[in-house]
Protein backbone atom coordinates (compact mmCIF):
# COMPACT_ATOMS: atom_id res chain seq x y z
CA UNK A 1 0.00 0.00 0.00
CA UNK A 2 1.49 3.45 -1.17
CA UNK A 3 1.46 5.86 1.57
CA UNK A 4 -1.39 8.16 1.88
CA UNK A 5 -0.22 10.35 5.07
CA UNK A 6 -0.28 13.22 2.40
CA UNK A 7 -3.57 13.53 2.25
CA UNK A 8 -3.88 14.87 5.70
CA UNK A 9 -1.38 17.47 4.39
CA UNK A 10 -4.02 20.95 4.71
CA UNK A 11 -4.12 21.27 0.71
CA UNK A 12 -7.11 18.95 0.71
CA UNK A 13 -10.90 18.63 1.94
CA UNK A 14 -12.68 15.38 2.79
CA UNK A 15 -13.79 15.02 -0.57
CA UNK A 16 -10.31 14.34 -1.80
CA UNK A 17 -9.79 12.35 0.71
CA UNK A 18 -12.98 9.95 -0.21
CA UNK A 19 -12.39 10.47 -4.09
CA UNK A 20 -8.79 9.21 -3.40
CA UNK A 21 -9.69 6.44 -1.76
CA UNK A 22 -12.90 4.87 -4.14
CA UNK A 23 -10.46 5.65 -7.03
CA UNK A 24 -8.04 3.57 -5.30
CA UNK A 25 -10.59 0.56 -4.50
CA UNK A 26 -12.16 1.15 -8.34
CA UNK A 27 -8.30 0.75 -10.18
CA UNK A 28 -7.76 -2.44 -7.85
CA UNK A 29 -10.62 -3.99 -9.02
CA UNK A 30 -10.51 -3.15 -12.38
CA UNK A 31 -7.91 -2.22 -14.38
CA UNK A 32 -5.91 -5.62 -14.12
CA UNK A 33 -8.10 -7.06 -16.34
CA UNK A 34 -7.59 -4.39 -19.13
CA UNK A 35 -5.00 -6.54 -21.94
CA UNK A 36 -2.26 -4.04 -23.11
CA UNK A 37 -1.25 -6.08 -26.22
CA UNK A 38 -3.03 -3.80 -28.48
CA UNK A 39 -2.89 -0.41 -27.16
CA UNK A 40 -5.37 1.16 -29.55
CA UNK A 41 -8.12 -1.42 -28.52
CA UNK A 42 -6.92 -0.72 -24.70
CA UNK A 43 -7.12 2.86 -24.53
CA UNK A 44 -10.90 2.64 -25.97
CA UNK A 45 -11.43 -0.10 -23.26
CA UNK A 46 -9.94 2.44 -20.51
CA UNK A 47 -12.40 5.60 -21.80
CA UNK A 48 -15.05 3.71 -21.83
CA UNK A 49 -14.65 2.06 -18.12
CA UNK A 50 -13.74 5.52 -16.41
CA UNK A 51 -16.96 6.87 -18.55
CA UNK A 52 -19.22 4.08 -16.71
CA UNK A 53 -17.08 4.21 -13.82
CA UNK A 54 -17.93 8.31 -13.33
CA UNK A 55 -14.49 9.53 -13.58
CA UNK A 56 -14.42 11.28 -16.94
CA UNK A 57 -16.90 13.64 -14.85
CA UNK A 58 -14.02 15.56 -13.08
CA UNK A 59 -12.23 15.60 -16.65
CA UNK A 60 -13.29 19.24 -17.27
CA UNK A 61 -15.37 21.91 -16.11
CA UNK A 62 -17.92 24.67 -17.65
CA UNK A 63 -16.52 28.21 -17.53
CA UNK A 64 -19.48 29.05 -15.14
CA UNK A 65 -18.16 26.19 -12.41
CA UNK A 66 -15.68 25.80 -10.65
CA UNK A 67 -12.62 23.49 -12.05
CA UNK A 68 -11.41 20.75 -9.41
CA UNK A 69 -7.72 21.06 -10.26
CA UNK A 70 -6.84 19.01 -6.76
CA UNK A 71 -9.35 16.34 -7.99
CA UNK A 72 -8.12 16.05 -11.56
CA UNK A 73 -4.25 15.75 -9.71
CA UNK A 74 -5.47 13.32 -7.51
CA UNK A 75 -7.00 11.20 -10.05
CA UNK A 76 -3.85 11.27 -12.27
CA UNK A 77 -2.02 10.43 -9.71
CA UNK A 78 -3.76 7.47 -8.57
CA UNK A 79 -3.99 6.37 -12.24
CA UNK A 80 -0.88 6.52 -12.67
CA UNK A 81 0.69 4.65 -9.93
CA UNK A 82 -1.67 1.53 -10.73
CA UNK A 83 -1.52 1.90 -14.74
CA UNK A 84 0.09 4.56 -17.14
CA UNK A 85 -2.02 3.69 -20.04
CA UNK A 86 -5.14 4.15 -17.77
CA UNK A 87 -3.69 7.75 -16.69
CA UNK A 88 -3.37 8.52 -19.89
CA UNK A 89 -7.07 7.62 -21.11
CA UNK A 90 -8.51 10.13 -18.77
CA UNK A 91 -5.86 12.73 -18.79
CA UNK A 92 -6.43 13.33 -22.92
CA UNK A 93 -9.94 13.41 -22.73
CA UNK A 94 -10.06 16.01 -20.60
CA UNK A 95 -7.08 18.01 -22.34
CA UNK A 96 -8.97 17.28 -25.84
CA UNK A 97 -12.03 18.79 -24.70
CA UNK A 98 -10.52 21.72 -22.51
CA UNK A 99 -11.17 24.14 -25.09
CA UNK A 100 -14.34 23.03 -25.26
CA UNK A 101 -15.46 22.58 -22.02
CA UNK A 102 -13.95 26.65 -20.95
CA UNK A 103 -14.73 28.34 -24.19
CA UNK A 104 -17.05 26.35 -26.40
CA UNK A 105 -20.21 27.66 -27.42
CA UNK A 106 -23.82 25.78 -25.52
CA UNK A 107 -23.71 23.69 -28.93
CA UNK A 108 -20.49 22.37 -29.27
CA UNK A 109 -20.48 21.66 -25.29
CA UNK A 110 -24.08 19.95 -25.90
CA UNK A 111 -22.61 17.86 -28.52
CA UNK A 112 -19.61 16.39 -27.60
CA UNK A 113 -19.31 17.16 -23.16
CA UNK A 114 -21.75 14.29 -22.68
CA UNK A 115 -20.06 12.15 -24.98
CA UNK A 116 -16.17 12.44 -24.08
CA UNK A 117 -17.38 12.39 -20.08
CA UNK A 118 -19.26 9.36 -20.87
CA UNK A 119 -16.72 7.67 -22.87
CA UNK A 120 -18.56 7.30 -25.58
CA UNK A 121 -16.01 9.14 -27.86
CA UNK A 122 -12.61 9.90 -27.60
CA UNK A 123 -11.04 13.29 -27.97
CA UNK A 124 -7.59 14.73 -28.72
CA UNK A 125 -5.57 18.30 -28.54
CA UNK A 126 -4.22 18.99 -31.57
CA UNK A 127 -1.46 21.81 -31.59
CA UNK A 128 1.93 21.11 -32.11
CA UNK A 129 3.01 21.10 -35.50
CA UNK A 130 6.69 19.75 -37.34
CA UNK A 131 8.51 22.36 -37.61
CA UNK A 132 7.64 24.65 -34.65
CA UNK A 133 7.33 21.88 -31.61
CA UNK A 134 7.13 23.83 -28.33
CA UNK A 135 7.23 27.13 -30.47
CA UNK A 136 3.29 27.26 -30.47
CA UNK A 137 3.01 31.22 -31.28
CA UNK A 138 4.80 29.78 -34.83
CA UNK A 139 2.42 27.39 -35.44
CA UNK A 140 1.73 27.98 -39.57
CA UNK A 141 -0.99 25.73 -40.48
CA UNK A 142 -3.50 27.82 -41.90
CA UNK A 143 -7.78 28.24 -41.16
CA UNK A 144 -8.66 30.37 -44.33
CA UNK A 145 -12.10 32.11 -43.92
CA UNK A 146 -14.56 30.81 -46.86
CA UNK A 147 -17.84 31.92 -47.17
CA UNK A 148 -19.88 31.33 -43.23
CA UNK A 149 -16.68 28.54 -42.54
CA UNK A 150 -12.93 27.91 -42.64
CA UNK A 151 -10.87 26.11 -44.46
CA UNK A 152 -8.07 24.14 -42.73
CA UNK A 153 -4.45 23.34 -44.03
CA UNK A 154 -1.23 22.16 -42.76
CA UNK A 155 -0.26 19.37 -40.54
CA UNK A 156 -0.48 18.45 -36.70
CA UNK A 157 2.09 16.49 -35.25
CA UNK A 158 2.85 13.76 -31.97
CA UNK A 159 -0.81 14.19 -32.01
CA UNK A 160 -2.27 12.04 -28.76
CA UNK A 161 -5.17 10.10 -29.49
CA UNK A 162 -4.54 10.91 -32.90
CA UNK A 163 -6.04 7.58 -35.23
CA UNK A 164 -8.41 7.03 -32.70
CA UNK A 165 -10.24 10.08 -31.48
CA UNK A 166 -13.38 11.02 -32.75
CA UNK A 167 -13.14 14.65 -32.59
CA UNK A 168 -9.78 16.86 -32.54
CA UNK A 169 -9.72 20.36 -31.12
CA UNK A 170 -7.28 21.88 -33.63
CA UNK A 171 -5.13 25.18 -33.39
CA UNK A 172 -4.39 27.22 -37.15
CA UNK A 173 -3.86 30.65 -38.12
CA UNK A 174 -6.47 32.55 -38.95
CA UNK A 175 -3.93 35.67 -39.45
CA UNK A 176 -5.65 38.40 -36.97
CA UNK A 177 -1.86 39.75 -35.95
CA UNK A 178 1.23 38.46 -36.26
CA UNK A 179 2.78 35.47 -33.69
CA UNK A 180 0.44 34.38 -31.03
CA UNK A 181 -2.21 36.94 -31.90
CA UNK A 182 -3.01 35.29 -35.20
CA UNK A 183 -4.35 31.94 -34.29
CA UNK A 184 -7.97 30.23 -33.09
CA UNK A 185 -9.46 27.23 -32.00
CA UNK A 186 -12.07 24.92 -33.76
CA UNK A 187 -13.82 21.82 -33.74
CA UNK A 188 -13.03 18.87 -35.60
CA UNK A 189 -14.86 15.95 -36.06
CA UNK A 190 -12.29 12.99 -36.95
CA UNK A 191 -15.27 12.31 -40.17
CA UNK A 192 -14.35 15.28 -41.79
CA UNK A 193 -13.42 14.73 -45.09
CA UNK A 194 -9.87 16.21 -45.70
CA UNK A 195 -8.58 15.19 -42.41
CA UNK A 196 -6.29 12.09 -42.75
CA UNK A 197 -4.38 10.18 -40.42
CA UNK A 198 -0.69 10.64 -42.24
CA UNK A 199 1.57 8.64 -39.80
CA UNK A 200 1.27 6.51 -36.77
CA UNK A 201 4.48 7.40 -34.36
CA UNK A 202 5.37 4.42 -32.41
CA UNK A 203 7.10 5.11 -28.85
CA UNK A 204 8.98 3.62 -26.43
CA UNK A 205 5.82 3.51 -23.81
CA UNK A 206 2.71 2.24 -26.32
CA UNK A 207 0.62 4.92 -26.67
CA UNK A 208 -2.03 6.16 -29.87
CA UNK A 209 -0.02 8.83 -31.30
CA UNK A 210 -0.08 10.39 -35.11
CA UNK A 211 0.92 13.04 -37.67
CA UNK A 212 -2.61 14.39 -39.13
CA UNK A 213 -2.67 16.16 -42.89
CA UNK A 214 -5.49 18.79 -43.02
CA UNK A 215 -5.95 18.57 -46.57
CA UNK A 216 -8.90 21.75 -47.36
CA UNK A 217 -11.10 20.58 -44.67
CA UNK A 218 -14.07 22.31 -44.67
CA UNK A 219 -15.46 23.56 -41.17
CA UNK A 220 -18.80 25.39 -40.59
CA UNK A 221 -18.28 29.27 -38.63
CA UNK A 222 -20.09 27.01 -35.73
CA UNK A 223 -16.93 25.29 -35.22
CA UNK A 224 -14.80 28.00 -34.00
CA UNK A 225 -13.92 27.95 -30.06
CA UNK A 226 -13.96 31.09 -28.64
CA UNK A 227 -13.09 34.33 -30.70
CA UNK A 228 -11.08 34.31 -33.95
CA UNK A 229 -7.56 35.03 -32.88
CA UNK A 230 -7.73 34.32 -29.35
CA UNK A 231 -6.74 30.49 -30.04
CA UNK A 232 -2.78 31.21 -28.21
CA UNK A 233 -4.84 32.16 -24.91
CA UNK A 234 -7.39 29.66 -25.25
CA UNK A 235 -4.54 26.96 -25.85
CA UNK A 236 -2.19 28.41 -22.91
CA UNK A 237 -5.35 28.28 -20.56
CA UNK A 238 -5.95 24.84 -21.20
CA UNK A 239 -2.22 23.92 -20.79
CA UNK A 240 -2.16 25.74 -17.41
CA UNK A 241 -4.76 23.46 -15.76
CA UNK A 242 -3.68 20.46 -17.16
CA UNK A 243 0.14 21.03 -16.87
CA UNK A 244 -0.11 20.22 -12.90
CA UNK A 245 -1.74 17.46 -14.03
CA UNK A 246 1.27 15.90 -16.25
CA UNK A 247 3.17 16.69 -12.93
CA UNK A 248 0.92 14.67 -10.75
CA UNK A 249 1.33 12.07 -13.63
CA UNK A 250 4.70 11.42 -12.80
CA UNK A 251 4.14 11.63 -9.36
CA UNK A 252 2.47 8.67 -9.35
CA UNK A 253 5.22 6.94 -11.10
CA UNK A 254 7.53 7.93 -8.46
CA UNK A 255 5.38 6.71 -6.05
CA UNK A 256 4.69 3.07 -7.55
CA UNK A 257 8.52 3.16 -8.10
CA UNK A 258 9.19 3.86 -4.09
CA UNK A 259 6.57 0.73 -3.52
CA UNK A 260 8.34 -1.57 -5.76
CA UNK A 261 11.85 -0.79 -4.48
CA UNK A 262 10.75 -0.66 -0.86
CA UNK A 263 9.29 -4.67 -1.17
CA UNK A 264 12.37 -5.35 -3.07
CA UNK A 265 15.11 -4.19 -1.05
CA UNK A 266 12.83 -5.78 2.40
CA UNK A 267 12.37 -9.43 0.46
CA UNK A 268 15.52 -9.92 -1.38
CA UNK A 269 18.27 -11.58 1.15
CA UNK A 270 21.68 -10.94 0.53
CA UNK A 271 24.32 -12.86 2.71
CA UNK A 272 21.63 -13.72 4.53
CA UNK A 273 20.17 -10.09 5.47
CA UNK A 274 17.51 -8.16 3.92
CA UNK A 275 19.25 -5.60 1.02
CA UNK A 276 17.58 -2.91 2.98
CA UNK A 277 19.90 -3.73 5.85
CA UNK A 278 22.16 -2.14 3.76
CA UNK A 279 23.19 1.47 4.75
CA UNK A 280 23.89 2.49 0.81
CA UNK A 281 20.21 0.72 0.01
CA UNK A 282 18.68 2.84 2.73
CA UNK A 283 20.24 6.16 1.51
CA UNK A 284 18.61 5.80 -1.96
CA UNK A 285 15.49 4.75 -0.34
CA UNK A 286 15.79 8.27 2.12
CA UNK A 287 16.62 10.23 -1.27
CA UNK A 288 13.57 8.48 -3.06
CA UNK A 289 10.79 9.43 -0.30
CA UNK A 290 12.45 13.14 -0.32
CA UNK A 291 11.75 13.47 -3.94
CA UNK A 292 8.54 12.16 -3.93
CA UNK A 293 7.52 14.39 -0.86
CA UNK A 294 8.86 17.24 -2.81
CA UNK A 295 6.93 16.67 -6.10
CA UNK A 296 3.89 16.11 -3.89
CA UNK A 297 4.32 19.08 -2.50
CA UNK A 298 4.78 21.63 -5.46
CA UNK A 299 2.17 19.77 -7.41
CA UNK A 300 -0.53 20.26 -5.04
CA UNK A 301 0.54 23.88 -4.01
CA UNK A 302 0.07 24.48 -7.31
CA UNK A 303 -3.70 22.61 -7.98
CA UNK A 304 -4.71 24.35 -4.40
CA UNK A 305 -3.70 27.94 -5.78
CA UNK A 306 -5.72 27.53 -9.18
CA UNK A 307 -9.07 26.20 -6.69
CA UNK A 308 -8.04 28.70 -4.26
CA UNK A 309 -8.84 31.54 -7.10
CA UNK A 310 -5.98 32.38 -8.67
CA UNK A 311 -6.27 33.27 -12.28
CA UNK A 312 -3.04 31.70 -13.63
CA UNK A 313 -0.72 29.46 -11.66
CA UNK A 314 2.00 29.79 -14.61
CA UNK A 315 4.70 29.82 -12.11
CA UNK A 316 3.58 27.28 -9.95
CA UNK A 317 2.39 25.25 -12.58
CA UNK A 318 5.75 25.19 -14.62
CA UNK A 319 7.70 24.41 -11.05
CA UNK A 320 5.79 21.32 -10.13
CA UNK A 321 5.95 19.63 -14.18
CA UNK A 322 9.74 20.54 -13.98
CA UNK A 323 10.44 19.06 -10.41
CA UNK A 324 8.00 16.06 -9.82
CA UNK A 325 8.99 15.13 -13.83
CA UNK A 326 12.69 15.17 -13.40
CA UNK A 327 12.51 13.68 -10.04
CA UNK A 328 10.64 10.89 -10.99
CA UNK A 329 12.59 10.19 -13.70
CA UNK A 330 15.68 9.47 -11.14
CA UNK A 331 13.37 8.07 -7.96
CA UNK A 332 12.42 5.47 -10.97
CA UNK A 333 16.60 4.82 -12.28
CA UNK A 334 17.16 3.88 -8.47
CA UNK A 335 14.31 1.75 -8.36
CA UNK A 336 15.46 -0.08 -11.76
CA UNK A 337 19.00 -0.13 -10.34
CA UNK A 338 17.86 -2.00 -6.77
CA UNK A 339 16.05 -4.44 -8.42
CA UNK A 340 19.55 -5.36 -10.39
CA UNK A 341 18.62 -7.72 -13.53
CA UNK A 342 15.09 -7.65 -13.00
CA UNK A 343 14.96 -4.21 -13.45
CA UNK A 344 15.52 -4.06 -17.07
CA UNK A 345 13.32 -7.12 -17.61
CA UNK A 346 10.67 -6.53 -20.13
CA UNK A 347 7.72 -7.68 -17.95
CA UNK A 348 8.62 -6.04 -15.02
CA UNK A 349 6.59 -2.83 -13.49
CA UNK A 350 9.75 -0.68 -13.17
CA UNK A 351 11.07 -1.56 -16.68
CA UNK A 352 7.81 -0.16 -17.50
CA UNK A 353 7.90 2.89 -15.32
CA UNK A 354 11.08 3.71 -16.50
CA UNK A 355 9.97 3.79 -20.48
CA UNK A 356 6.39 6.05 -19.16
CA UNK A 357 8.10 8.92 -16.95
CA UNK A 358 10.66 9.65 -20.45
CA UNK A 359 7.77 11.40 -22.30
CA UNK A 360 6.64 13.52 -19.11
CA UNK A 361 9.63 15.89 -19.43
CA UNK A 362 8.87 16.27 -23.16
CA UNK A 363 5.20 16.45 -23.45
CA UNK A 364 2.92 19.87 -22.80
CA UNK A 365 6.31 21.71 -22.35
CA UNK A 366 9.80 20.22 -22.20
CA UNK A 367 11.59 20.61 -18.93
CA UNK A 368 14.07 23.30 -20.49
CA UNK A 369 10.69 25.24 -21.72
CA UNK A 370 9.43 25.10 -18.24
CA UNK A 371 13.04 26.69 -16.64
CA UNK A 372 12.65 29.68 -18.93
CA UNK A 373 8.78 29.93 -17.93
CA UNK A 374 10.14 29.98 -14.87
CA UNK A 375 13.00 32.12 -14.89
CA UNK A 376 10.72 34.68 -17.15
CA UNK A 377 8.22 34.92 -14.10
CA UNK A 378 10.44 34.98 -11.82
CA UNK A 379 12.29 37.85 -13.25
CA UNK A 380 8.96 39.78 -13.52
CA UNK A 381 8.17 38.75 -17.29
CA UNK A 382 11.27 40.37 -18.29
Amino acid sequence: MSDRSFLTWPFFEERHRELADALDVWAEENLSSVDHGDTDEACRMLVQMLGKGGWLQYSGALAEERLDVRSLCLIRETLARHDGLADFAFAMQGLGTGAISLFGTPGQQREWLPKTRGGSAISAFALTEPQSGSDVASSTMTARAEGNGFVLDGRKTWISNGGIADVYTVFARTGEGPGAKGLSAFVVPANTPGLKVEERLEVIAPHPLATLHFDGVKLPGSALIGEAGKGFGIAMSVLDVFRSTVAAAALGFARRALDEAIERVTTRHVQGAPLSDLQMVQGHIADMAVDVDASALLVYRAAWAKDSGAPRVTREAAMAKLFATDQAQKVIDKAVQLHGGDGVQQGRIVESLYREIRALRIYEGASDVQRVVIARQTLGGK
